[in-house]
């Protein structure tokens, strides 16, 4: 039995939105039936070019069903540019969190409302984008890869919680670490050019760390009940406790990963790893 959050099982229970919209701006369809999860998504938008209504129908778990719900819920009232910046990783901040194996829910919604908004911009789909690497459940390059960037995994195990990717037969298993595996260089060789930049001392470095944490992490945190707190740094090594609603969350660390440490890359260095202790 997945341990869900109350929000996950509002919107399971009671889910908003179901449905079709007639003659849609934008819609998708992701998934499938033969793979246990498929999502459709449609949305209108009125005259000021703000998603005035959206809907869905959706054949998965209680995650997928509130996931979708959520989702639609979520764009709103918002602008094409500003929904596209929705993430995987929002969906499940919304829902309060979604348990590690059921991460792929949320993929499968990001995936849905990327894929309605180049439906209305016109968009065609790459063929690249469609070279399957799981056949067992349908699951592409494209899509593993944006996981793997985009959530910062670096595991198959993690891949498969969130893309569903090697959970069949598993024979897929050696193509996804060597997807991990390129990425992980590629980043690399991106960073080396940087290299001879200005080298931070750890009085720096720990500021820098504390204002990001005080500025731009808590306060998305605190949002939702939970929050962190910074123990210690060693080295490129950021050991932090999660405190409230975050310390007895299913996703914390789905969060930590995707959310705390890949801001943190962002605003102070890239090699930064945050983990989790407990005290």
């Amino acid at each position: 039995m997945w341990d869900y959050t109350d929000k996950v099982r509002e919107h399971f229970l009671n889910p908003k939105n179901v449905g079709e919209i007639e003659n849609p701006d934008g819609v998708a369809e992701v998934g499938s039936i033969a793979c246990g999860d498929a999502l459709k998504i449609t949305f209108k938008l009125d005259e000021n070019k703000r998603i005035i209504d959206a809907k869905f129908k959706t054949f998965g778990c209680a995650s997928a069903i509130a996931s979708a719900s959520a989702l639609t819920e979520m764009i709103k009232g918002k602008t094409i540019e500003e929904a596209a910046k929705i993430t995987n990783q929002d969906i499940a901040q919304y829902l309060g969190g979604l348990p590690p194996e059921k991460m792929h829910c949320s993929v499968l919604g990001q995936e849905a409302l990327t894929k309605a908004i180049d439906s209305y911009l016109g968009k065609k789909e790459e063929t690249a984008d469609k070279k399957i690497i799981c056949e067992c459940f349908g699951v592409t390059e494209a899509e593993i890869e944006r996981a793997v960037t985009q959530n910062h995994l670096t595991t198959v195990e993690e891949v498969t919680n969130y893309t569903k990717a090697g959970g069949g037969c598993g024979k897929c298993s050696d193509r996804i670490k060597a997807i991990i595996d390129r990425i992980y260089s590629e980043e690399t060789q991106i960073k080396k050019p940087s290299a001879g930049r200005p080298k931070l001392t750890n009085i720096q470095k720990i500021k820098m760390i504390e204002e990001a944490i005080e500025r731009e992490i808590r306060p998305s945190l605190k949002h939702d009940g939970g929050d962190i707190e910074l123990i210690d740094v060693i080295g490129n090594r950021i050991l932090v406790a999660t405190r409230g609603a975050c310390a007895s969350c299913m996703a914390s660390q789905a969060t930590l990963k995707g959310f705390v440490e890949a801001k943190l890359r962002e605003i102070v260095l890239p090699d930064l790893v945050v983990e989790e202790v407990t005290q």
